[in-house]
């Protein structure tokens, strides 16, 4: 199939959907999104890979979030399970998140859970959808250090990206890529950081079924309002759209190894 746009993140396999999820896709493949549902837990990437089994257009990711649910810990016997099947592109989301967890045990636990589920994607050749909120220090270090020990095996993008082109350059330097997310149509915040992005290692996402960009903030966000998280990207960025969205598809040609173009 031939896309024109790219939802890198998404969660097409939550409840949020159950009711209307026919009409979401038909919306999604009128403007020929490309999207990934991405895996919180066992169970959700469970239904993630369900989900992406039952259509051709979509894709899954498999992983632990590092805070939705604390009562799991990653085990490979059983992620492995998913790493047959064609539809699963990376493992994740995963990462760091200290914006609500301060105590010092809990993000020890994180850290724990997350360099498993990087040991694991370099197992099997995947990319990682990281998730990382007020922690990108520790997240680079870590990545840092096992990037020395597997190079370009350890790849990956760091999902909904709203911190400092500071901080953006050191995931750049390790190859990561960023996505920006409907956020940046509703606040200039991030602008400089949007505009820094290396052309190759820029993305758009939308996280559905949160944070809708602008004309559609405060509603249930989903794919296709991934449209105008592209245009946003474009307007800060100087570029034309079209030019864009062959831009953003090649990097996602890149990431997940499938042919989109």
């Amino acid at each position: 199939m031939k896309y024109e746009y790219v939802d890198m993140h998404c969660h097409l396999a939550y409840e949020r959907y159950e009711d209307d999820l026919d009409e979401v896709l038909v919306r999604m493949r009128s403007e020929s999104i490309f999207a990934i549902t991405v895996g919180t837990d066992f169970k959700h990437s469970k239904n993630a890979v369900e989900l992406a089994g039952k259509h051709g257009d979509i894709y899954a990711t498999v992983g632990l979030h590092p805070a939705d649910n604390k009562k799991e810990s990653f085990s490979e016997s059983d992620y492995s399970s998913f790493m047959s099947d064609s539809n699963v592109l990376m493992v994740g989301e995963c990462g760091l998140d200290y914006f609500h967890e301060k105590d010092v045990d809990e993000q020890k636990r994180q850290r724990f859970e997350f360099e498993k589920q990087i040991e694991f994607a370099v197992l099997y050749d995947k990319p990682l959808m990281l998730h990382i909120r007020d922690a990108h220090d520790d997240a680079i270090e870590l990545l840092s250090s096992k990037k020395k020990e597997y190079g370009d095996k350890l790849r990956g993008n760091c999902h909904f990206f709203t911190a400092s082109p500071e901080i953006a350059k050191r995931y750049y330097e390790l190859n990561f890529s960023t996505s920006f997310p409907g956020v940046i149509t509703f606040t200039r915040d991030y602008d400089e950081t949007v505009k820094y992005a290396p052309s190759d290692l820029i993305l758009s996402e939308t996280d559905s079924p949160y944070v809708a960009p602008v004309p559609h903030r405060g509603k249930r966000n989903e794919p296709v309002y991934v449209v105008e998280t592209v245009k946003r990207m474009a307007q800060i960025r100087g570029e034309e759209i079209e030019s864009l969205k062959k831009q953003l598809l090649k990097n996602a040609e890149t990431l997940t190894g499938l042919s989109l173009t």
